[in-house]
Protein backbone atom coordinates (compact mmCIF):
# COMPACT_ATOMS: atom_id res chain seq x y z
CA UNK A 1 0.00 0.00 0.00
CA UNK A 2 1.15 3.32 -0.88
CA UNK A 3 1.16 6.36 1.95
CA UNK A 4 -2.87 6.92 1.65
CA UNK A 5 -4.52 6.81 4.99
CA UNK A 6 -6.49 4.01 5.71
CA UNK A 7 -9.74 3.46 5.55
CA UNK A 8 -11.90 2.69 7.94
CA UNK A 9 -13.92 -1.04 8.06
CA UNK A 10 -17.36 1.62 9.48
CA UNK A 11 -16.95 3.82 6.17
CA UNK A 12 -17.88 0.87 4.58
CA UNK A 13 -20.74 0.13 5.98
CA UNK A 14 -21.87 4.08 6.19
CA UNK A 15 -21.02 3.60 2.67
CA UNK A 16 -23.22 0.88 1.46
CA UNK A 17 -25.96 2.16 3.72
CA UNK A 18 -26.09 5.93 2.00
CA UNK A 19 -22.64 7.35 0.69
CA UNK A 20 -24.15 10.89 1.96
CA UNK A 21 -23.92 9.55 4.79
CA UNK A 22 -20.43 8.22 4.66
CA UNK A 23 -19.43 11.17 3.12
CA UNK A 24 -20.80 13.68 6.28
CA UNK A 25 -19.03 11.13 8.59
CA UNK A 26 -15.50 10.66 7.16
CA UNK A 27 -15.13 14.10 4.82
CA UNK A 28 -17.17 16.78 6.86
CA UNK A 29 -16.40 15.42 10.02
CA UNK A 30 -20.21 15.17 10.92
CA UNK A 31 -22.32 13.15 13.41
CA UNK A 32 -25.23 12.68 15.54
CA UNK A 33 -26.61 10.44 17.67
CA UNK A 34 -30.64 9.73 17.59
CA UNK A 35 -32.15 6.64 19.25
CA UNK A 36 -30.95 4.16 17.04
CA UNK A 37 -27.31 5.21 17.28
CA UNK A 38 -28.03 5.18 20.74
CA UNK A 39 -29.13 1.39 20.79
CA UNK A 40 -26.00 0.50 18.65
CA UNK A 41 -23.40 2.02 21.06
CA UNK A 42 -25.87 0.04 23.64
CA UNK A 43 -25.61 -3.37 21.89
CA UNK A 44 -21.34 -2.57 21.54
CA UNK A 45 -20.68 -2.18 24.89
CA UNK A 46 -20.75 -5.49 25.60
CA UNK A 47 -17.71 -6.04 23.76
CA UNK A 48 -15.91 -3.22 23.49
CA UNK A 49 -13.46 -4.20 26.23
CA UNK A 50 -10.46 -6.28 24.20
CA UNK A 51 -9.64 -9.96 25.97
CA UNK A 52 -10.92 -13.33 25.48
CA UNK A 53 -13.06 -16.67 26.79
CA UNK A 54 -12.59 -20.02 25.77
CA UNK A 55 -16.11 -21.58 25.21
CA UNK A 56 -16.64 -25.05 24.26
CA UNK A 57 -13.44 -25.50 22.62
CA UNK A 58 -13.50 -22.32 20.54
CA UNK A 59 -11.73 -19.16 21.32
CA UNK A 60 -13.43 -16.07 21.63
CA UNK A 61 -12.04 -12.66 20.97
CA UNK A 62 -12.90 -9.52 21.95
CA UNK A 63 -12.48 -5.86 20.56
CA UNK A 64 -9.97 -7.66 18.15
CA UNK A 65 -7.72 -4.84 15.77
CA UNK A 66 -8.09 -5.52 12.25
CA UNK A 67 -6.09 -4.25 9.12
CA UNK A 68 -4.95 -5.19 5.63
CA UNK A 69 -2.35 -3.29 3.78
CA UNK A 70 -3.54 -4.61 0.71
CA UNK A 71 -7.28 -2.81 1.24
CA UNK A 72 -5.96 -0.02 2.97
CA UNK A 73 -8.74 -0.65 5.90
CA UNK A 74 -7.81 -0.62 9.57
CA UNK A 75 -10.64 -1.47 12.08
CA UNK A 76 -12.21 -3.63 15.24
CA UNK A 77 -14.25 -7.28 15.08
CA UNK A 78 -16.45 -7.16 17.81
CA UNK A 79 -15.73 -10.57 18.26
CA UNK A 80 -13.77 -13.41 16.27
CA UNK A 81 -13.84 -16.77 16.77
CA UNK A 82 -11.37 -19.51 16.66
CA UNK A 83 -12.41 -23.03 16.69
CA UNK A 84 -10.01 -25.97 16.99
CA UNK A 85 -10.12 -26.86 13.38
CA UNK A 86 -8.90 -23.85 12.25
CA UNK A 87 -11.95 -22.14 11.39
CA UNK A 88 -11.89 -17.81 12.17
CA UNK A 89 -15.14 -15.90 11.95
CA UNK A 90 -15.59 -12.73 13.00
CA UNK A 91 -19.42 -12.00 14.80
CA UNK A 92 -20.36 -8.47 14.10
CA UNK A 93 -23.26 -7.44 17.03
CA UNK A 94 -25.95 -5.49 15.40
CA UNK A 95 -29.08 -3.68 17.96
CA UNK A 96 -32.73 -4.73 16.53
CA UNK A 97 -34.05 -8.22 15.32
CA UNK A 98 -32.69 -10.29 12.46
CA UNK A 99 -33.01 -8.98 9.02
CA UNK A 100 -30.72 -9.39 6.36
CA UNK A 101 -29.11 -5.73 4.79
CA UNK A 102 -26.58 -5.44 2.38
CA UNK A 103 -24.62 -3.06 4.27
CA UNK A 104 -24.34 -5.18 7.10
CA UNK A 105 -22.96 -7.56 4.99
CA UNK A 106 -20.16 -5.12 3.80
CA UNK A 107 -19.09 -5.11 7.37
CA UNK A 108 -18.26 -8.39 7.65
CA UNK A 109 -17.29 -9.44 4.67
CA UNK A 110 -14.83 -6.47 5.40
CA UNK A 111 -13.73 -7.95 8.12
CA UNK A 112 -13.50 -11.56 6.89
CA UNK A 113 -11.13 -9.79 4.20
CA UNK A 114 -8.96 -8.42 6.28
CA UNK A 115 -8.51 -11.42 9.16
CA UNK A 116 -7.35 -13.01 5.41
CA UNK A 117 -4.92 -10.79 5.10
CA UNK A 118 -3.44 -11.05 8.56
CA UNK A 119 -3.83 -14.52 9.26
CA UNK A 120 -3.10 -15.95 6.10
CA UNK A 121 -5.95 -18.06 6.20
CA UNK A 122 -9.30 -18.49 4.55
CA UNK A 123 -12.54 -16.72 6.20
CA UNK A 124 -15.63 -17.97 3.82
CA UNK A 125 -18.12 -16.62 6.23
CA UNK A 126 -18.44 -14.15 8.96
CA UNK A 127 -21.77 -14.13 11.13
CA UNK A 128 -24.00 -10.94 12.47
CA UNK A 129 -25.53 -11.35 16.04
CA UNK A 130 -29.02 -9.59 16.62
CA UNK A 131 -28.87 -8.66 19.68
CA UNK A 132 -33.24 -8.13 20.11
CA UNK A 133 -33.89 -11.38 18.80
CA UNK A 134 -30.46 -12.74 20.25
CA UNK A 135 -30.60 -14.45 17.01
CA UNK A 136 -27.15 -15.06 14.40
CA UNK A 137 -27.26 -14.71 10.77
CA UNK A 138 -24.78 -16.08 8.39
CA UNK A 139 -23.11 -14.05 5.89
CA UNK A 140 -21.33 -16.27 3.04
CA UNK A 141 -17.98 -14.58 1.76
CA UNK A 142 -18.88 -14.77 -1.83
CA UNK A 143 -16.74 -13.54 -4.88
CA UNK A 144 -19.18 -11.28 -5.47
CA UNK A 145 -19.71 -9.97 -1.96
CA UNK A 146 -15.91 -9.51 -2.23
CA UNK A 147 -16.01 -7.47 -5.44
CA UNK A 148 -18.57 -5.15 -3.46
CA UNK A 149 -16.15 -4.18 -0.92
CA UNK A 150 -13.17 -3.64 -3.29
CA UNK A 151 -15.39 -1.15 -5.31
CA UNK A 152 -16.73 0.58 -2.63
CA UNK A 153 -13.20 0.84 -0.78
CA UNK A 154 -12.12 2.63 -4.01
CA UNK A 155 -15.53 4.60 -4.60
CA UNK A 156 -14.79 5.90 -0.67
CA UNK A 157 -10.84 6.55 -1.45
CA UNK A 158 -11.94 8.76 -4.40
CA UNK A 159 -14.68 10.20 -2.96
CA UNK A 160 -11.88 11.11 0.21
CA UNK A 161 -9.40 12.49 -1.65
CA UNK A 162 -11.85 14.70 -3.52
CA UNK A 163 -14.04 15.90 -0.87
CA UNK A 164 -17.22 15.21 -2.98
CA UNK A 165 -20.50 15.05 -1.02
CA UNK A 166 -23.24 13.12 -3.05
CA UNK A 167 -26.34 14.09 -3.52
CA UNK A 168 -29.05 12.43 -0.40
CA UNK A 169 -31.25 9.83 -1.16
CA UNK A 170 -34.42 11.08 0.04
CA UNK A 171 -35.75 7.78 0.66
CA UNK A 172 -37.01 4.82 3.45
CA UNK A 173 -32.95 5.18 4.74
CA UNK A 174 -33.69 8.74 5.94
CA UNK A 175 -36.19 7.85 8.67
CA UNK A 176 -33.51 6.09 10.67
CA UNK A 177 -30.45 8.23 10.04
CA UNK A 178 -29.17 10.18 12.65
CA UNK A 179 -27.61 12.73 10.12
CA UNK A 180 -30.89 13.73 8.44
CA UNK A 181 -31.19 16.94 10.07
CA UNK A 182 -27.62 17.87 8.61
CA UNK A 183 -28.26 16.33 5.39
CA UNK A 184 -31.31 17.92 4.84
CA UNK A 185 -32.69 14.94 1.62
CA UNK A 186 -36.24 16.79 1.55
CA UNK A 187 -34.67 20.40 1.10
CA UNK A 188 -32.33 19.30 -1.47
CA UNK A 189 -35.12 16.97 -3.11
CA UNK A 190 -37.86 19.77 -3.49
CA UNK A 191 -34.83 22.05 -4.54
CA UNK A 192 -34.39 19.58 -7.70
CA UNK A 193 -37.80 19.16 -8.12
CA UNK A 194 -38.69 22.85 -9.06
CA UNK A 195 -35.28 22.96 -10.91
CA UNK A 196 -37.19 20.06 -13.36
CA UNK A 197 -40.14 22.12 -13.14
CA UNK A 198 -38.56 25.05 -14.42
CA UNK A 199 -36.76 23.41 -16.96
CA UNK A 200 -40.46 21.78 -18.28
CA UNK A 201 -41.79 25.24 -17.93
CA UNK A 202 -39.49 26.64 -20.19
CA UNK A 203 -39.24 24.27 -22.90
CA UNK A 204 -42.85 23.18 -23.22
CA UNK A 205 -43.33 25.68 -25.53
CA UNK A 206 -40.50 24.49 -28.01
Amino acid sequence: MDDTNPISISALQHYAYCPRQCALIHVEQAFADNVHTARGQAVHRLVDTPGYEIKAGIRVERALPLWSDRLGLIGKADLVEFHADGTVFPVEFKHGRKREKIHDDVQVAAQAMCLEDMLHVTVPCGTIYHASSRRRREVAITPELRKTVEDIVAAIRLMIEHRTLPPPVNDERCRECSLKDLCQPAVFADAARLKQMRNELFTSGD
